[in-house]
Formats: C-alpha cells, structure tokens, sequence
C-alpha cells in the first residue's frame, strides 16, 4: 500500500508542476480571452498567482511524499471517511445545483435596468413603455424605453421612423449605460449631427444578437442616413456564448444551448474558451460585421463600427481586431480613451469618453457624406 501511495502522490505531484509549466501566458491569452470588467493587469496577475500556487502544490507533494504516505498508511480509516464525506458532498451539491435557475451568462438578474424581457428569436429584449431608473456610478439615471423597446429622451419623444435618421445599433456601452440620453453616444451624435438619433442597442447583446435585432428593426425606418454599430475586443468573449440565440458559420440562426449547472457555474468561475470556438468565433464575427455592413448600403445608409479602446491596446487585443477587421471591408473608426474616462465604481465610458466617441462617429460619418 506504501508503495502505491508514494507513487500516485509522485503522479499528482509531477501533473500539477507541468501543468503550470506547460500554461504559459501565450496559452492562457489564447484560451482566456480580454474582459471589458476585469483589466489586462489583473487578468495576468490572477493567472501568474494561480500557477504559482499549483506549482507550489506540486512541489509540496513531491517533497512530502514520505509524510503523506505516513498519514494515509496510520489514518487510512480517517483518510477514507474524509474522502466518502468529500464525494457525499458533491453529490449533494450537484443536487442542489439543479434548483438554481439557469440564465443566460449576459443576462444573470431579471430586474436589473433597464428592464429585459425573453424573445424567441434574439433572447431577450427592452421591455418596452417604460422608465426604468437605476442608481450608477453614485448618480441615479431614468432609461426611458419607447413602445418600440428603443431608448429615447423622454417616453413623449419616441422615434420617429418616418423622418431621417442614424441608427446606432449595440449594447450597454451604445446604450449609454449610466448616462442621461444627453450624455450618451447617440445622443451627442445626433446632436453634432443636427438629425435624429434611434438608439436600438440593448444590455447584454452579443454582435450576433445586433446584427439580428438590426435586420428585424432596420426595415422600419423610411429614411436612414447610417447605421452605427460597436465592438470592443474586450467583450468578444460573449460572442462564443451559446446559452442564448445565436448564429453559426453562415449567418445560420440557432436556438439556445444548455450544458448542465455545474458546468455552467463552472464557466462563470473559470471562463476557458477551445481553440476552435475561439477560430469560429472570430470566423462568425468577421461573417457578421460584414453582413451588418451590408444591411445598411441595401438601405442606402452609411455604415460604420466604432471600436472604442481603452488605454494602450495589448498584442492580444491587436492581433483580435486585426484578424476580425482583416481586408478593410468593414468600414470602422478606432476611438483612443484615457483608462480613467470610466464610471465611478463602474466600467463603463463617463460622459467625456462618450463625447469623444461621439465626435470621431459624427466626424466620420461627415466625412463619409462628404465623399458622396
């Protein structure tokens, strides 16, 4: 028994020494990609403390080996109880895993604002005509959400979708989150632009789920001057979910995907991503953004991506977007931001960096008429 013992923690040693060997930062930055709610620092100081501490384990085990096999050889009863309580405890626990709702990752609590609603084709939407308000940042913010689930100014303001207007398509950061529609991107838009702004963007939407509310939303409106979508390497990672609606290879729609709720939390915990969900990912993206792009020229309407980047962009943010924009077939703006034009407390743009972002659109989109 000593013999067998000394040998399976020799073999759980020497595993956890390789593999933090062997999760190198190259490896990590390909399997765990950029997060708009944790920094670049961070990540890589979780993740260097993390090896370090498996390591640190392996070596432990290697050079307690006569220890440990002494404490299992003279409490081999405890030893065992010890381990039928830890496997009791997991079936418990995966028992009581399976009372816990599952929701999508982007869409964890029902009641935050603004308000969202389930939709068969996109997941969820805006629950339409109302005033949500929320408190971010310290401040205390109204969405006002019209009938056609669209932000606007006031409920008594809704989008005309008759008359000329930019229609801005995304997510929380085009949404304005934390912001008055004043200080929102759309909002300083239109008003640099002296025309009428749509904000279609809804919390949580992957470039998929735009791209499909777009394609349903676009055809509404009589006269649209352009269309203005987002995308930001750090929330590419929502892009590979497939727990809501979502499109594959060849703009192919796909119901939601349910793995079970262990593993589910699990993903929430350790967000790992295969090297080939990350190559469709970036196949699908790029598939995507082209299509967005083409849905506005078929309207006659100017299309642009504006990509905000926050700081200095790192080698493995570079290489994302050179590889997605690859071809310069979709027409984008790049938006340099100071890493402190965010939100108290929040990571989301403040007013002063969705000016700006909303200065290089309107600049652009000028520029853009201009040649036409």
């Amino acid at each position: 028994m000593r013999s067998s013992v000394t040998g399976a923690v020799t073999v759980v040693g020497l595993g956890l020494v390789m593999a933090a060997l062997a999760t190198t930062q190259s490896w990590l930055d390909r399997h765990f990609l950029p997060s708009f709610f944790v920094p670049r620092d961070w990540y890589v100081a979780i993740e260097s403390s993390v090896r370090i501490a498996v390591a640190a384990i392996g070596l432990a085990l290697l050079f307690a080996r006569a220890h440990v096999e002494r404490l299992v050889t003279h409490y081999s009863i405890l030893m065992a109880r010890a381990i039928a309580a830890a496997v009791f405890a997991i079936a418990v626990g995966a028992v009581m895993i399976n009372w816990i709702p599952l929701r999508p990752t982007e869409w964890l609590l029902r009641d935050e604002e603004p308000r969202r609603q389930e939709d068969a084709t996109l997941g969820w939407v805006l629950a339409p005509g109302r005033i949500g308000r929320a408190v971010v940042g310290g401040r205390s913010i109204d969405y006002a959400i019209d009938d056609a689930g669209e932000r606007v100014r006031r409920l008594e303001e809704p989008v005309d979708r008759e008359r000329s207007a930019v229609v801005f398509v995304g997510e929380s950061v085009m949404f304005g989150e934390g912001l008055t529609w004043e200080e929102s991107i759309p909002g300083q838009t239109g008003v640099l632009l002296g025309i009428q702004a749509a904000n279609l963007a809804v919390h949580g939407y992957s470039t998929d789920q735009i791209y499909l509310r777009l394609g349903h939303e676009l055809p509404r409106f009589r006269r649209p001057v352009a269309v203005v979508a987002i995308f930001m390497t750090e929330l590419f990672g929502r892009n590979l979910d497939d727990d809501r609606p979502h499109l594959a290879p060849g703009l192919r729609w796909l119901p939601s995907e349910h793995s079970s709720r262990a593993m589910a939390l699990a993903g929430l915990v350790v967000p790992y991503r295969r090297t080939g969900t990350v190559e469709r990912g970036i196949a699908v993206t790029r598939e995507v953004l082209s299509a967005t792009v083409q849905l506005a020229r078929d309207r006659h309407a100017d299309p642009l991506v504006v990509i905000p980047q926050f700081g200095a962009e790192d080698s493995v943010q570079q290489e994302l977007r050179a590889r997605i924009f690859a071809g310069g077939t979709i027409p984008n703006v790049v938006v340099q931001l100071d890493p402190d034009w965010r939100l108290p407390w929040d990571r989301h743009p403040n007013a002063r960096a969705a000016q700006v972002i909303a200065s290089a659109v309107a600049g652009r989109l000028r520029q853009t008429r201009g040649d036409h």
